[in-house]
């Protein structure tokens, strides 16, 4: 069977746009969809009644999630899974294989943003393959452009995928990922490249950034566009454009994400002494995207 996307749902606004989005992508990627509910195991409350009111909840927010997602793509492969264990662990485990990993986070009421949780951010944090956030209310109208009167629509062109890129530690993983994202929506990709000047005293032999002034933007501009060949070829279909700008990643791609459907991050997955981290780019993009934001983990 192919690697199916995963959804983890609990019963909440959040991960029911969760499950809804995942099965939106996995109609797309041609992928099965697997819905897990991972409930805590408590020594003080291991009792038999306590351990069938888990199992029943279970069933029951399962279902309810199956039921959703049936009405909206009634010829998606669904299956479902309820495991034991602290959340983070447990679904770090069962999508072990799978091709996504699919969770919610809470919209802030009256801003742009998540509210990640600490179960959402450890799965982040430590996941091997992409990790993909949802917030509460997303559905399928907003990937999508607003048809010509401004009304949300399913029958437009969707909305740009973008991608943020450190041409110091391309990765291609990442690019790879944003690529095949743009590609199953024959959406446009924004690649997205900050750049910052660099102290005098940093600089060594042969270190990016030796030109001057206006001429610094230029030079970036062309290591993304040589960073970025070999994936058009691969990938003809997909329009990519570049827009490097001076300034924090995390700025850049936030403003970027203004209009986005997806926004596509790295995440370094070296062992640090401190224990597993999103990193400062990533962190601050999926606390302030207005879109979906994918998490993807490279060496």
């Amino acid at each position: 069977m192919l690697p199916p996307v995963i959804a983890a749902v609990d019963g909440s606004a959040e991960s029911l746009a969760a499950a809804e989005w995942a099965a939106r992508e996995a109609v797309r990627r041609e992928r099965p969809l697997r819905l897990v509910h991972a409930w805590n195991w408590h020594p003080h409350q291991d009792t038999e009644p306590a351990s069938a009111a888990a199992r029943h909840l279970a069933r029951r927010v399962l279902r309810d999630a199956e039921d959703r997602v049936g009405r909206l793509c009634p010829g998606l492969t669904v299956h479902d899974e309820q495991v034991e264990g602290p959340a983070t662990a447990a679904l770090l485990q069962v999508s072990r294989g799978a091709d996504l990993l699919v969770l919610g986070s809470r919209g802030l009421s009256g801003f742009t943003g998540f509210l990640v949780g600490s179960v959402a951010l450890g799965v982040v944090a430590r996941a091997g393959l992409p990790v993909v956030l949802v917030r509460a209310g997303e559905d399928a109208a907003d990937e999508h452009l607003p048809a010509d009167d401004g009304t949300p629509s399913t029958r437009t062109g969707y909305r740009d995928v973008v991608l943020g890129v450190d041409l110091t530690r391309p990765c291609d993983e990442v690019t790879e990922f944003a690529f095949e994202a743009a590609r199953v929506r024959r959406a446009r990709l924004k690649v997205v490249h900050a750049w910052q000047p660099p102290a005098p005293i940093s600089l060594g032999p042969g270190d990016i950034g030796l030109v001057e002034g206006p001429r610094r933007g230029d030079e970036w501009e062309g290591f993304l566009t040589a960073v970025l060949q070999p994936w058009r070829d691969k990938y003809p279909e997909v329009e990519a454009v570049t827009a490097v700008t001076e300034g924090s990643a995390q700025s850049a791609l936030i403003r970027a994400a203004t209009g986005a459907g997806l926004v596509v991050v790295g995440r370094r997955s070296t062992a640090r002494p401190t224990g597993p981290r999103t990193g400062p780019v990533a962190h601050s993009v999926i606390h302030h995207a207005g879109c979906p934001v994918a998490v993807v983990s490279h060496e």
